[in-house]
């Protein structure tokens, strides 16, 4: 049985996105192909909701189980730490990046397939001058579909 998710979603609009691609790309260094937060939908001082629609021209698609194409489980970490990664960046006005450090408690649930929006829910659960760390869950549709703990480094 999964767990229950870190915080409720049902009042917000899963639609409505606060910071689109542009905006991302105004805090996060990442570009194309590896640019894989595609909105943040909502942001207040401790939570984040963001999304990654799953495109079928996406890099990894032909080869990564030709004919049943699945998101790798590094993508769907590197999508949970480039939301850790624009949010810490958004709050923390001295750091102009957030380096990954490490991922711990780590679980995969389900399947992400093209065509799929990945929705990241990322709780701050300790901030210090030297370090972040955020608990993270993924869904697609009401799915959880991956959970774990992202540490990211300001530098």
């Amino acid at each position: 049985m999964p767990p229950p998710l870190i915080f409720d979603i049902t009042k917000y609009d899963l639609d409505q996105v606060q910071f689109d691609i542009n905006a991302i790309e105004q805090v996060n260094p990442h570009r194309h192909p590896m640019r894989l937060l595609d909105g943040v939908i909502f942001m207040d001082d401790t939570r984040a909701i963001a999304f990654h629609d799953v495109r079928s021209d996406e890099f990894w698609v032909e080869g990564h189980i030709p004919g049943r194409p699945v998101m790798p489980g590094v993508l769907i970490i590197e999508i949970v730490a480039q939301t850790a990664s624009f949010y810490m960046l958004k709050r923390l006005e001295s750091a102009n990046f957030l380096g990954f450090v490490g991922a711990t408690d780590i679980k995969f649930r389900g399947q992400v397939q093209p065509g799929d929006r990945l929705v990241v829910l990322s709780e701050i659960t300790d901030i210090r001058p030297r370090r972040c760390v955020c608990k993270a869950q993924c869904l697609v549709g009401d799915t959880l579909v991956f959970e774990g703990t992202i540490t990211g480094m300001p530098m």
